[in-house]
């Protein structure tokens, strides 16, 4: 993508409703490339928050639908989430088309993320099946979370990002595919060992426990917690830990966790001293979830939703766990039977597994290769590794 300044040029907006305005801009003349004007028409806001609005929009000469993030810019600094987003390319990660900078008439400086669009959130998903007093079907759950595990697994394992914000708002889902896409990269970061971080960051009823407790030195394990906490809300139909505020989140954890032991309470934050809690035991989990929830899908929660942040399984793990080995199956198909979306085409994620990792993995490589003729030589591997 060429440099912010080459690759856009600053168009003038009016304090007007976003909906139909025509918003134009160049990209190329880089390299030699030919300069080509891009124009998009404004049709929805289908999202807003602190950071802005996100809309959606047609090109005018192509006819494409995208999203366009629109987040006030600090002349001052880069863009964190452009600098990331620049660099994803994952099926199960949202991606960046192009972006491109406008004004407005008080000369505020805003920045313009154009990605693909994806028609559906989990949280909307979620939101129609409880309208309807349903669960959503398991098949379902399991293909949705276990490409959200596999998008973590990229994010933390190949690029290193921390997404620090997982929720079902922030996850998207073609109704057509059921492909899921990981989105939102505005709290998103690469966590440097030994370098501190804001502990006040993530959405309340995904909100990792350490992060309660004012953890500063955490690791990319939050987003597998807030993963933990999705899964039990597609299988619950309602947020596990449903917190009012940031003490009352972590009573609703201690409901389910029990009371942290004093380890536990120094894995999260070794500083943290001020150790005044109600003894609770720990709410057995298959009394968490109805009864006739598979084990398997209870196994897998317990693993993700840990005090111990070095507990908690890695999303790779996640994505090897039994729950998800219906997916695996030779004959799998979605309830319309049409084809499940791809799911094991894992040749960057695997790239980076240790041999610990890998070994868990074994069975996921190896039914990939029996069921879908993939060879060692795409995945990158040997046996002997």
């Amino acid at each position: 993508m060429a440099d912010d300044k080459e690759m856009s040029t600053p168009v003038v907006d009016r304090n007007d409703p976003v909906t139909g305005h025509i918003i134009s801009t160049t990209i190329g003349g880089k390299n030699g490339e030919p300069k080509q004007t891009i124009s998009y028409m404004a049709e929805r806001v289908v999202g807003t928050g602190s950071f802005g609005i996100v809309f959606q929009a047609k090109c005018l000469e192509t006819g494409e639908t995208v999203a366009i993030k629109k987040v006030l810019q600090d002349r001052r600094y880069k863009n964190r989430e452009l600098q990331l987003m620049r660099v994803l390319d994952h099926p199960n990660v949202i991606s960046l088309k192009h972006c491109f900078f406008s004004t407005t008439t008080k000369n505020e400086l805003f920045l313009n993320l154009v990605m693909e669009y994806v028609p559906e959130s989990m949280y909307r998903v979620l939101k129609h099946y409880s309208s309807a007093n349903q669960r959503m079907p398991l098949i379902y759950v399991k293909l949705y979370t276990y490409q959200i595990f596999r998008g973590l697994a990229y994010l933390h394992s190949v690029v290193g990002v921390c997404h620090r914000d997982l929720k079902p708002q922030n996850l998207l889902v073609d109704p057509l595919t059921h492909q899921a896409k990981i989105c939102d990269f505005g709290s998103a970061k690469v966590l440097v060992k030994g370098e501190a971080n804001i502990s006040y960051i993530c959405s309340r009823f995904y909100r990792a426990p350490e992060l309660i407790f004012g953890a500063t030195e955490y690791t990319t394990s939050i987003d597998i917690w807030s993963a933990g906490c999705v899964l039990a809300e597609l299988l619950l139909g309602q947020p596990l830990f449903p917190g009012e505020n940031a003490v009352d989140q972590l009573v609703e954890i201690i409901k389910v966790l029990g009371t942290p032991t004093r380890e536990e309470i120094r894995c999260m934050n070794p500083n943290y001293t001020d150790f005044r809690f109600p003894q609770i035991k720990a709410h057995p989990w298959h009394k968490v979830f109805h009864k006739r929830m598979p084990p398997e899908a209870i196994d897998l929660a317990s693993r993700l939703l840990q005090y111990s942040p070095s507990l908690r399984c890695t999303a790779l793990e996640a994505c090897a766990h039994p729950f998800f080995d219906e997916l695996r199956e030779p004959n799998a198909r979605l309830p319309n039977g049409r084809p499940l979306p791809p799911l094991f085409n894992f040749k960057q994620e695997v790239c980076f597994l240790t041999k610990s990792s890998l070994n868990i993995l074994d069975g996921i490589v190896f039914s990939v290769i029996h069921l879908y003729s993939f060879g060692y030589s795409y995945l990158g591997l040997h046996r002997s590794s």
